[in-house]
């Protein structure tokens, strides 16, 4: 992937590029980075090509070029698999809060950490497979990353009482400052060949303290 600054001549005195190829590219990200800086969530290349009329390998070839535009500037391009969204830079997080005076990211507790590290590694998951990983009840730590967020419902299974499914937004990524889940460190240890498959003892788990 060319940078932006390699095989991009330009007249600057007129401001007009030598490289019609390149000036086009230029131009299509800064009407993408419009559309994604009015966008009220992550937008998929899809849509981004039907509404500029472009191709959708078009679409993806400018979002490269916008996506290194943003590695020495204080925003980011984050994509999910919900698409793409503008976001600051995770790094500079600190400065942002400064500025606006918020107070630090409020910590998770242990549950809701342990909760979501389900989430992350096993979506879609449904309660009942969390509680059985944890071995207490989930409830409440579920309700608390709805909440803030982290985690959404993405459907039902068709097991008995049909169980909600659970998996991350892309405020995780942004909360954690990944740019994919693929950047999830690896797993120290196999959840699933400790506790069998789900609901196999079919056993209420304890609650929670």
């Amino acid at each position: 992937m060319e940078s932006p600054e390699q095989n991009v001549s330009a007249d600057y005195s007129t401001g007009v590029h030598a490289n019609p190829e390149a000036a086009s590219r230029q131009r299509l990200a800064a009407r993408i980075e419009a559309l994604l800086f009015v966008a009220p969530a992550a937008v998929d290349v899809g849509r981004l090509a039907t509404a500029l009329e472009v191709t959708a390998r078009q679409a993806e070839e400018a979002l490269d070029w916008l996506a290194e535009t943003y590695r020495l500037r204080g925003l980011a391009l984050e994509r999910s698999r919900h698409g793409y969204q503008l976001t600051t830079d995770p790094g500079l997080a600190a400065d942002i809060e400064r500025f606006l005076e918020l107070e630090s990211t409020s910590r998770l507790t242990k549950a809701a950490l342990e909760v979501l590290a389900v989430v992350a590694y096993q979506q879609p998951v449904t309660r009942p497979h969390i509680d059985s990983i944890r071995g207490v009840n989930s409830d409440s730590a579920l309700r608390t990353l709805v909440r803030h967020g982290l985690i959404e419902e993405v459907g039902r299974t068709d097991a008995p009482g049909r169980p909600i499914l659970y998996a991350t937004t892309p405020d995780f990524l942004q909360y954690f400052g990944l740019d994919s889940l693929e950047a999830l460190p690896p797993m120290q240890f196999d959840t699933e060949a400790a506790v069998g498959p789900e609901g196999a003892n079919g056993a209420e788990p304890e609650a929670e303290a």
